[in-house]
Parts: structure tokens; sequence; C-alpha cells
């Protein structure tokens, strides 16, 4: 059974039709990459998916169950992991303090909150030194970093990433994709917009929407 399905989804915004009875489907132990022009709803996409905005048609189901009979704080805050293209991190906080805080908001339990943020942080690839630096004294590709780490504090099942690589040097981006790559193999599904050909063909499978078209395009890699 597929971990995330859409049903028939239509978005518009005022009268400019974004999103036309769209269906897909997402599984676990897979990547996902979603490409297409400006405009044609990428982003709106995945805040439909992470429960940041609503459908205004059709329906959207997690293991199942459709979203609007959830409690999207509690999917939010333990399902889906979002990796925002901004990042998002709070810039007064260190790498370390940002993803403890993640999981606090979760309710994360845990005897050693600390030791578990440590070891997330490692993960991404950031040292002891790094990760008690504040954010602002982070380079791009290790506040990327922090952000993957955040995404994963609660362990969801789905991550959602914005243009993950899209401000970073091709090396960086290379080891970004190495980390979706072990998530996908640790049995997460990972959904992510991007614009880059060199990004979406390491995924296992592209969904194509095309801007204003009834149908959109799924190709395997």
């Amino acid at each position: 059974m597929s971990i995330l399905k859409l049903e028939d989804i239509c978005f518009q915004y005022e009268k400019t039709p974004v999103l036309n009875h769209l269906n897909m489907e997402f599984e676990e132990h897979t990547s996902y990459a979603i490409i297409g022009p400006s405009g044609a709803g990428k982003t709106t996409l995945l805040s439909l998916l992470a429960g940041l905005a609503k459908t205004q048609e059709g329906n959207i189901y997690f293991e199942g169950k459709n979203l609007r009979d959830m409690d999207m704080y509690y999917y939010r805050s333990h399902s889906i992991g979002v990796i925002f293209q901004s990042f998002n991190l709070l810039t007064k906080l260190t790498a370390l303090e940002n993803v403890m805080l993640s999981m606090d908001i979760a309710n994360v339990k845990l005897d050693d909150k600390k030791k578990q943020a440590i070891e997330l942080l490692n993960m991404v690839g950031l040292n002891e030194e790094e990760m008690n630096r504040r954010i602002l004294k982070l380079s791009g590709g290790q506040q990327q970093r922090v952000a993957i780490a955040r995404a994963l504090s609660y362990d969801p099942k789905v991550i959602l990433a914005d243009e993950p690589t899209g401000n970073l040097d091709a090396q960086t981006q290379d080891e970004i994709i190495k980390i979706f790559q072990q998530l996908k193999e640790q049995g997460k599904c990972v959904i992510m917009v991007t614009h880059s050909s060199t990004v979406a063909n390491q995924a296992d499978k592209i969904y194509e929407l095309k801007r204003y078209k009834k149908e959109f395009d799924k190709k395997n890699v």
C-alpha cells in the first residue's frame, strides 16, 4: 500500500488553476523527484502533502487515512519531515539547539535528546564544533544539513524537500543527495522538488508537472 496517495487533487489561486485532477502515489523505500516549469505547482503540491495547505478538491491519504480526518498538528510533527528551501532555522540558536527544539515540539520521548540530536547531526556530516555554532555562523551547505537533521528529529516516515540543493555547489549537492539515498535505504519515502536534472536523475521515480495541464507525466528512472 502506498504511504501517500493523491486522488483527483485540484487547486487554484483565485481563478488561476495550478493543480488540476492530479493523481499520484508514493511508497516507502523510494525516492521521488517532482519537476516542471515555474508555476506548474511543485511547491504547492509539497505544501499540500505537508498539510500546510488544504486541498480544494480531491483527497490526500496517508497510510490509507484521509488527511481531512486526521489531527494535522500530529501529522506535521510526527509523520512528515519538511526541509524548506529557505531552511527556516532559528538563527539565534545553535545547530544542536535547533534539532533539540524540534524534538521538544514533537514531544519526542527519549531519555537523552541531546545525544540523539548529536547523532543526527553527525550523520549529516557536522562535527561537534559546527553543531555548537549559531546558525548564521554556518555555511549554506551546513545549514542545509541542520535542516535535514531537524526534519529527522522525530523519525518521520516521509521526507519532503523543496529545492534541497538549489543554492549549493556541486560537491555539497552530491553529499546532500547521498544523505537522501541513505534515508531511502533506511525505509523512508523521500520526495524532492527540484529544477536540477542532476538531482532528479538520482531519484527512483520522477513526476513531471506541466503548467495548467490536466494530466501529469510519470517517468521511471
